[in-house]
């Protein structure tokens, strides 16, 4: 079960929707979670009451079209997955949301079973 959350700069709900759904395939696609395994949260910025803050880093050119995304999951992966994420998660952000490749800046964080519960009070995963 992985948390998604994404923000992107000036995104309407369409562009927002097309970024959510790259991710969720990529997740499928790469990770292998399963196709109706989706939690996301989706936030568009306007860049004057809700912002996003970005330099050129590691020698990446970002604008404006700059999306965030974080995601939250089980340990366990091994790095070649992650990778295989990254890049079809690009691919896919430019293919649905035309999103330059550049823009998309991406983050796991990955923690155990006993972090999550899906409702109730109770960590479901937890032995």
């Amino acid at each position: 079960m992985p948390l998604v959350r994404i923000d992107a700069l000036k995104a309407d709900r369409e562009r927002l929707d097309a970024l959510g759904r790259a991710v969720h395939e990529a997740l499928v696609g790469t990770i292998g979670f399963p196709p109706d395994d989706r939690f996301q949260i989706l936030t568009g910025h306007d860049g004057i009451s809700g912002t996003l803050v970005y330099d050129d880093y590691l020698g990446v050119r970002r604008d404006d079209g700059i999306v965030f995304i974080a995601i939250t999951m089980r340990s366990g992966r091994p790095a070649e997955r992650k990778r295989a994420l990254y890049r079809r998660i690009a691919e896919l952000a430019e293919e649905y949301a035309g999103t330059a490749p550049r823009n998309v800046f991406i983050t796991v964080t990955e923690n155990e079973s006993v972090d999550w519960s899906f409702g109730h009070g109770i960590a479901q995963y937890a032995p």
